[in-house]
């Protein structure tokens, strides 16, 4: 049962403005945190064995074909490290993309959880939307990040 009740239409006009509301919000707190933060390679960041220098998720997700559909962020906000393509062979600058992969990794894992708050105005059912809208919208770029990543790591032997 919802805190505030709302109408339909009213319902709509909130969800459809949070959200790129807090995708916003979200990215432009997000790149203001120190790289130094992003540079260790453990816990949330750490490439797994089982993710297999990222063939894991080539081979059960099959990133390779939809991976560039998935629009950098960074054009949209105009700030950031864009990831859409490497724009350096240097090995200072394959780290760096590393480092800035698992911020926008951190960005998109952070980004679902506001989906908790939608269930203060809305319906059991339309929070469970807003649930499976930040799933669906953060996790294939959260599995694009980890596949890079795991990649540039095999090669900067990390």
């Amino acid at each position: 049962m919802p805190i505030v009740e709302l109408p339909l239409l009213w319902l709509l006009v909130i969800n459809i403005l949070a959200w790129p509301f807090i995708h916003i919000i979200l990215s432009l707190w997000t790149v203001t945190i120190p790289i130094e933060k992003f540079m260790k390679n453990k816990g949330l960041y750490k490439i797994r064995n089982w993710e297999r220098s990222g063939e894991f998720w080539d081979r059960y997700f099959h990133v390779k074909r939809w991976k560039d559909r998935i629009p950098d962020g960074t054009k949209i906000i105009g700030r950031g490290f864009e990831k859409s393509a490497i724009m350096g062979k240097s090995k200072n600058h394959l780290r760096l993309y590393v480092y800035e992969s698992r911020r926008a990794e951190f960005n998109h894992w952070l980004s679902m959880l506001p989906a908790l708050l939608f269930f203060l105005w809305n319906p059991l059912w339309a929070g469970m939307l807003m649930i499976a809208y930040a799933l669906f919208f953060n996790i294939p770029i959260i599995i694009v990040q980890r596949f890079n990543r795991a990649r540039l790591e095999k090669i900067l032997k990390l």
